[in-house]
């Protein structure tokens, strides 16, 4: 398994946070990928609080430990629906009926992809994805795409049609997940992902405040392309000026701009 994966222009881990990479040939590998950047992480869960971080969950929590309130909501919503590991093929032929919807209510200059590209990007995953899926009256209103790797379970994509979440699909989804993967399987921990870096997420929020989650703290690294430290290290005192902006592009650098700022609270 490669150690990176390209993702918008930029060489991002392929690995869990907790696995050190080998970041001696980065340059080359830059060069080679045509990348803008790489970016990595070290001291994984540190007991010092940084500027960067993962949301992860390492304990199977019985649903009697959550909150009065949150424990009524996930028995609702396991009443309502059904919750279940289904195919990748399920994914394929009815999962974009969800992604739409979720992706109409969500405030982003990103581009919905239509219905082709949809399916095959779910077509080229591998063998170590699996596929979760919450169905009310046997149809499908939500759905996760877990990628496993080294003991861990990332939970990559995660899509609520937001017309069902008054059923409460989003806790009984992510009680049954996390039961499955700490309880059953017993892995290492769930990964909600990386600190984002264009806008806070509520499901991040989320998770920390109703299913145990926490921050991970870490260190971030970030190499750059030639051409992109030079034009970082002329842009970043302007970075302000890029605020006053809503537009894609003026997002695109506040983000890359933000890391850096993140990336030198490092040194």
């Amino acid at each position: 398994m490669s150690d990176w994966r390209k993702y918008n222009g930029a060489l991002i881990s392929n690995r869990p946070p907790h696995i050190d990479l080998n970041t001696r040939e980065i340059s080359l590998l830059l060069k080679e990928k045509k990348a803008l950047f790489a970016r990595w992480v070290t001291d994984f869960d540190s007991e010092k609080e940084t500027e960067f971080w993962h949301v992860i969950c390492d304990k199977n929590i019985s649903i009697d430990k959550y909150s009065v309130n949150t424990r009524s909501k996930i028995k609702r919503g396991l009443k309502n629906c059904e919750v279940k590991k289904i195919s990748k093929q399920e994914i394929i032929e009815n999962a974009y009926e969800v992604y739409e919807n979720a992706f109409l209510k969500y405030t982003t200059h990103s581009t919905c992809q239509n219905k082709v590209n949809f399916m095959q990007d779910i077509k080229s995953l591998g063998t170590n994805w699996e596929f979760f899926g919450v169905y009310y009256k046997e149809k499908l209103i939500a759905y996760c795409m877990c990628s496993l790797k080294d003991s861990t379970c990332n939970y990559s994509t995660i899509k609520f049609h937001p017309q069902y979440l008054k059923y409460y699909s989003s806790y009984a989804l992510f009680h049954t997940m996390n039961q499955y993967y700490l309880g059953e399987r017993k892995l290492k921990y769930v990964n909600d992902g990386a600190r984002n870096l264009v806008h806070k997420t509520n499901v991040q929020d989320f998770l920390i405040t109703k299913f145990g989650f926490r921050k991970a703290y870490c260190k971030l690294h970030v190499k750059y392309s030639l051409m992109l430290r030079f034009m970082v290290l002329f842009i970043y005192p302007l970075r302000f000026v890029f605020y006053r902006f809503n537009n894609k592009f003026a997002v695109k650098i506040t983000a890359l701009l933000f890391q850096e700022k993140i990336r030198r609270s490092f040194l």
